[in-house]
C-alpha cells in the first residue's frame, strides 16, 4: 500500500468519528467489554497504544468485536508494525515517522497515520505522498493556533491532533478546517477502566461523538 493509499484509507477511517479514543490497556480480559462500550457510545475506530505488554492481545480481543475498527497507536519501530498486523491492527500510529516505520507499513499494507510536529516534518510527509498526518503533541507545540497556522502554507494535509486533547478543547481543535478527528485518552480514564465501569465510558463516548451537534 503506497502512501497514497494510506492516507486515503485513514482518511475515511478519520471520517467515521470526531475523536479516535487513544487507549492504554493493561488487562486484557476487559478489551472486549472496553471496546464494546466505546462502539455502544458512537466511537467506533479505537487506538490501542503499545505501551503496555498486554497491548498487542488487548488488540487481538478487540478486533473480535463487531462494529469496531482496531489500530495500534505508539509504533516506534518497522518491528511494531509486522506484530500489529499479527494482533489484528486495521491500521497503525506513530509519535513521529522514520524511514524504517514507513517502509514496514508499505511492504505491509498498514494503512499509517504518521506523527509531525513541525512544518518541515509535515512537509517530507506530505512530499512522500501522506496528506493526512498526526499532529503530536499537540497541545506542546502550540495547539489550535499552532495548527490553524500550518493550514496557511499547507492547506492540503489534514491532521488528526492528539496530544493534551481534551472534552473541552477538542471542538476549538475540530472547528478548524484541516482538521479531521482528534485523539483523545478522555473518553476512556483509568478510573472508569479499573472499576469496570462501562456504562459511564460510554456515556463519555456518546458525548464525545455529538461534540460538534
Amino acid at each position: 500500500m503506497n502512501p497514497y493509499e494510506a492516507s486515503k484509507k485513514t482518511e475515511s477511517l478519520c471520517r467515521l468519528a470526531p475523536v479516535i479514543p487513544v487507549l492504554v490497556v493493561d488487562d486484557a480480559n476487559i478489551a472486549q467489554p472496553l471496546a464494546e462500550a466505546l462502539i455502544k457510545g458512537g466511537l467506533t475506530v479505537l487506538e490501542v497504544t503499545l505501551r503496555t505488554p498486554s497491548a498487542l492481545q488487548v488488540i487481538s480481543e478487540m478486533a473480535k468485536v463487531q462494529g469496531g475498527v482496531v489500530g495500534a497507536g505508539t509504533i516506534t519501530k518497522a518491528s511494531d508494525v509486522t506484530d500489529a498486523i499479527n494482533a489484528g491492527a486495521q491500521f497503525g500510529v506513530s509519535p513521529g515517522s522514520t524511514d524504517d516505520i514507513l517502509e514496514a507499513c508499505e511492504q505491509k499494507k498498514l494503512p499509517i497515520l504518521p506523527g509531525a510536529a513541525t512544518s518541515s516534518e509535515i512537509m517530507k510527509l506530505f512530499n512522500l505522498g501522506f496528506s493526512v498526518q498526526k499532529f503530536f503533541p499537540a497541545e506542546a507545540v502550540g495547539g489550535q493556533s499552532a495548527l490553524k497556522a500550518i493550514g496557511g502554507p499547507l492547506p492540503h494535509v489534514k491532521f488528526c491532533p492528539t496530544g493534551g486533547i481534551t472534552y473541552q478543547n477538542a471542538k476549538s481543535y475540530l472547528q478548524l478546517q484541516n482538521t479531521l478527528c482528534v485523539g483523545g485518552s478522555w473518553v476512556a480514564p483509568k478510573n472508569l477502566i479499573e472499576n469496570k465501569d462501562w456504562h459511564g465510558i460510554t456515556n463519555l463516548a456518546k458525548a464525545a461523538s455529538e461534540i460538534l451537534n
